[in-house]
């Protein structure tokens, strides 16, 4: 066969042989996956590039945003990214704020250098990120309810409560430079005393003119609202808890212009001059200085505030509050030593006279009952509020201000067993709840200070 045959015939098998075709297809293939592949290693980088990137950005706007800090807010978030050696990386650094707020906005981005995409035309990939923070006070209602029985002279309780209740004034109002915060403060004892300017915008038959407690029924605990139109009952004025013949010193119902409610207030320094001379008082109804405490949160009481406003009582930019629910922050901060005790009072007959309340108006219990009648001495009171009574009431109105929206803490300071769980149980949760001993109450009234000033990513 001649070379030019068996060369045919070896094309010839060639032309017709199979074998070996499917490499030339799995080499197309395998160079797509390397190039996808490829591909999606400078995507994953440029993911992780852009989430480093982005929490240092969130970092440094929300320092640099932070009105504690005195650093200029440029130079906060310049610093961060200096850190990370990604300063390069920082377009621009845009500060804005007016009275009350500071918003920090940030644009930055980086061209990553690519692996596998630039012979496909892709030298780098984009990588840009912006972020936002703004510390800012918003309209915000807060009760601040201070136990000031007398288990709160054991000790240096009461200048420990003084010192970081003051502290909390300072943190609060201090970062409100527009007037947003309200803070009223309801000392409390085994009754509240609510001073007689409020207490006359309410619906009270005046009996008396040494104190202006109110006296609640039961079922007024199972709602948020004081009203102005309910008729209530002026709490009586006596003391049960002294040993002494030398007249009434320690009454039930709190009587100094300091332990009445401060409503509606924004001067920090009459605030702290109230709270810096509160003494110890009579025995514990927490229930009572939490119902005012929520009370003053409640739309309901705007009448009476509207009133006080007008009259030049309360600061002329609170008109308007109590506001309605979901228009404002409201918070109750709601602090004790111990526990809810028996709480008496007088039996109506040995208090129905003016006489009868001149007479308890100047002596006391123990001189009255112990001098004259100590075989009778269960004849002249009863027991309002027995201690489980008490908790369970002041459940109910925990409960309530909780479905109204009512942001409620608690602090137990150095509280029994028992009085560390009611408080618990009142709390809007577990966070809510602090249980400290001696100078650790600063610290919680530090600490939610601190979270009711709004710091926050807005982007």
């Amino acid at each position: 066969m001649s070379p030019s045959a068996r060369l045919q015939q070896y094309l010839s098998r060639f032309a017709r042989d199979e074998s070996g075709v499917m490499i030339v297809l799995a080499l197309c293939f395998l160079l797509i996956m390397i190039t996808v592949g490829g591909m999606g290693v400078d995507f994953m980088r440029q993911e992780l590039q852009r989430s480093r990137m982005q929490s240092v950005l969130d970092r440094a706007v929300l320092a640099a945003a932070d009105k504690d800090q005195t650093l200029d807010p440029e130079a906060v978030v310049d610093d961060y990214f200096r850190k990370y050696d990604m300063l390069s990386y920082v377009d621009t650094v845009t500060v804005t704020g007016e009275a009350g707020a500071r918003t920090v906005h940030v644009v930055a981005h980086q061209d990553m250098p690519t692996q596998f995409l630039r012979p496909l035309g892709f030298p780098t990939l984009p990588i840009p990120i912006a972020g936002e923070a703004q510390e800012a006070v918003g309209d915000a209602e807060i009760s601040l309810v201070l136990d000031i029985s007398g288990s709160m002279r054991q000790g240096s309780k009461m200048s420990q409560l003084r010192s970081a209740a003051s502290e909390f004034v300072d943190t609060v109002l201090g970062s409100d430079d527009y007037n947003k915060i309200s803070l009223s403060v309801v000392p409390y004892t085994s009754n509240v005393n609510a001073g007689p300017e409020l207490m006359s915008r309410l619906n009270v038959t005046q009996v008396h003119g040494y104190s202006h407690c109110i006296e609640f029924a039961n079922a007024d605990f199972s709602t948020t609202a004081i009203s102005t139109t309910q008729q209530y009952i002026q709490g009586q004025h006596f003391e049960e808890t002294s040993s002494t013949r030398n007249g009434i010193q320690n009454p039930a119902c709190p009587m100094r212009s300091y332990e009445r409610i401060q409503p509606f207030s924004h001067n920090a320094t009459q605030l702290k001059s109230n709270i810096n001379q509160l003494t110890d008082r009579a025995n514990t109804a927490i229930h009572l200085g939490m119902k005012w405490g929520v009370g003053l949160l409640d739309p309901a009481l705007r009448p009476a505030i509207t009133d006080m406003v007008n009259d030049g009582l309360v600061e002329d930019f609170f008109l308007g509050r109590p506001m309605d629910y979901g228009e404002s922050a409201k918070n109750v901060i709601l602090m004790t030593d111990g526990e809810n005790v028996d709480t008496i009072r007088l039996r109506p007959e040995v208090y129905a006279t003016p006489d009868m309340v001149y007479h308890w108006g100047y002596r006391s219990f123990y001189e009255t009952i112990y001098d004259a009648y100590s075989n009778l001495r269960s004849q002249f009171y009863y027991t309002r509020y027995s201690a489980n009574e008490a908790d369970n009431l002041l459940y109910n109105v925990c409960d309530a201000a909780k479905a109204k929206g009512i942001v409620v803490w608690t602090i137990g300071f150095e509280v029994e067993n028992h009085g560390a769980q009611v408080m618990r149980n009142c709390a809007s949760s577990d966070s809510h709840f602090f249980r400290v001993d001696g100078i650790e109450i600063s610290t919680a009234f530090r600490t939610i200070a601190t979270q009711l000033v709004t710091l926050k990513l807005t982007q």
